[in-house]
């Protein structure tokens, strides 16, 4: 399940501003590290210019197979993913609990960690958090402002809660992400919560079948792709 992690402390300092040593870009700064430097700081705040962010609607999905149901601000950053982010990871979570516990404990702004989606045993797909922002899953701040993240309802030593219908409801998500990002559908960017550098976390556990998995993950992509729905509003998931 999602952790809290270095973003929390993060989100207490204000929102940096282009810096002197950014727009030295444009000057003449003539050692190499330097440049990237700027470049790599002016990347990650140019979507912060007003009238450069992507336009946002309430409730809107980036999955049409999904239903809305928001998280708590507190639990994400706002980003404009992929433009200051590159995303190329999905990340993998068990919830270690329903998915009832797992959309409220993600309402709640002391949690402080969220997935962007929570699967259902039964395949229904609740998106909590836009893609285009970081959410607070991995407990691992690079991985969190690369990554997408995965929730499953269930428990990591309890085989029988991994189901079908669960199984192929998020292979088809996790390939319709692979393919808005260009992702390779393999185990080097389709990971567990479990390999994230610095975690302390087990999921998704053991009986996770990923051969299995990423079989369902390339059947999906070879079918047509499902458009993002309207705008759904705040009902509940």
């Amino acid at each position: 399940m999602g952790t809290k992690g270095n973003d929390r402390a993060s989100r207490k300092r204000p929102a940096p501003g282009i810096s002197r040593r950014a727009l030295l870009i444009g000057g003449g700064v003539t050692a190499t590290g330097a440049v990237v430097l700027a470049r790599d700081e002016l990347r990650h705040v140019w979507w912060r210019v007003p009238g450069v962010e992507k336009p946002r609607r309430p409730g809107e999905l980036d999955y049409a197979d999904a239903r809305w149901v928001a998280a708590s601000e507190a639990n994400w950053r706002r980003a404009d993913r992929p433009d200051d982010y590159g995303i190329d990871r999905v990340v993998i979570h068990v919830t270690q609990g329903s998915f009832a516990s797992a959309v409220r404990v993600f309402q709640d702004p002391a949690h402080g960690a969220a997935s962007h989606y929570v699967v259902r045993k039964d395949g229904h797909v609740a998106q909590m958090i836009r893609e285009l922002d970081v959410a607070y899953h991995a407990g691992n701040r690079s991985f969190n402002e690369r990554s997408v993240g995965i929730e499953h309802e269930g428990f990591v030593d309890r085989p029988g809660d991994l189901t079908k219908e669960m199984y192929e409801s998020s292979a088809r998500l996790t390939a319709a992400i692979c393919g808005r990002y260009g992702i390779p559908m393999d185990r080097e960017h389709i990971i567990g919560h479990v390999e994230v550098p610095g975690t302390d976390h087990t999921d998704p556990g053991p009986h996770w079948d990923w051969d299995r998995y990423l079989k369902l993950v390339r059947r999906a992509a070879t079918t047509k792709p499902t458009e993002p729905a309207k705008p759904s509003g705040s009902g509940a998931a």
